[in-house]
This record gives C-alpha cells, structure tokens and sequence, in this order.
C-alpha cells in the first residue's frame, strides 16, 4: 500500500530532526557499458542515485537493497562496494550518505511509475540528463574521472 507523498515528507522530516545521527545509502548502479541508473523522484527536482534511509536495526547493505529493489526493482548479485561516506549536513544537521557502487546487479522488471519514483533511466557518461542534481553529477564525476572525492554530498 502506498502513502501519499505528503505523509512521506512529513515522515522524513521527523526522523530526521528527531534523531541524533541519520543515516542514508544510494547506490551507483553501474551496468557493462558504464551507463548509470538514474532515478527521478517525485518530490524533489532532478535526477539522483536511488537509494533512501537507513531504518532501525537495518544494515547500510541492507538498506541498499532494500531501496534499490522499492525504487527501481534491482537486486544486487554480488557484495557492493562502499565508494564513501558524505556529510550531508546543508539539508540536515548531522545527516551522513553511504554511497555504493553496484556493478553486480539484474533488473527484475522495469517499475511502473509510483507516488515516490517519476521515472528512471540508464545514462551513458556523454548524455546525462540536463537536470541531474549537483551533488550526483560530482559524484559521477569522482567515480569515472578521478575527480578529488569532496567531504560533503
């Protein structure tokens, strides 16, 4: 059953002015040709990695998974790589995103558009989409070019 988006705005909001420390993973799902799985939400402008918050008595790598298959029905094969761990704290005091490279992963089916995912697609490094979000273009541009890894998502 799905929530209206509001609800989850709400949500997210109280977890994370209610917590000491939050937690998030996104995942770099990488296929063969180096193209990108892009996600684009709903509730917010742009184009991002998938990926969401880490809940109670929930692992990063569980998390991961979890949000990978809700956002973009992917399972992941093999163990993912952690590429790093961003402060996130322009948006939220105290807001930390574990990112990870998934290259060993299958689509079980394409998503129908839900409350939360507009839509998604596979990017090729040379045509990302115009309005993909800051802090995901800087990270593409740290695991494919070599660019220094910055502190803050």
């Amino acid at each position: 059953m799905s929530r209206p988006p509001i609800v989850g705005k709400v949500l997210q909001r109280y977890w994370r002015l209610s917590r000491g420390l939050t937690m998030g993973v996104q995942g770099a799902v990488i296929d063969k040709d180096d193209r990108i799985l892009l996600i684009r939400h709903t509730y917010r402008p742009g184009w991002h990695f998938p990926g969401g918050g880490v809940e109670r008595m929930e692992t990063v790598e569980t998390a991961l998974a979890r949000e990978l298959d809700e956002e973009a029905c992917v399972a992941m094969r093999g163990k993912p790589e952690l590429f790093g761990i961003y402060a996130n704290f322009r948006l939220f005091p105290n807001d930390h995103v574990a990112l990870f490279l998934v290259r060993d992963w299958q689509q079980v089916r394409t998503p129908a558009p839900t409350f939360e995912i507009a839509e998604q697609g596979m990017f090729a490094r040379d045509a990302l989409p115009a309005d993909i979000n800051a802090p995901t273009a800087r990270r593409i541009a740290e695991i494919f070019d070599g660019a220094p890894r910055a502190h803050d998502w």
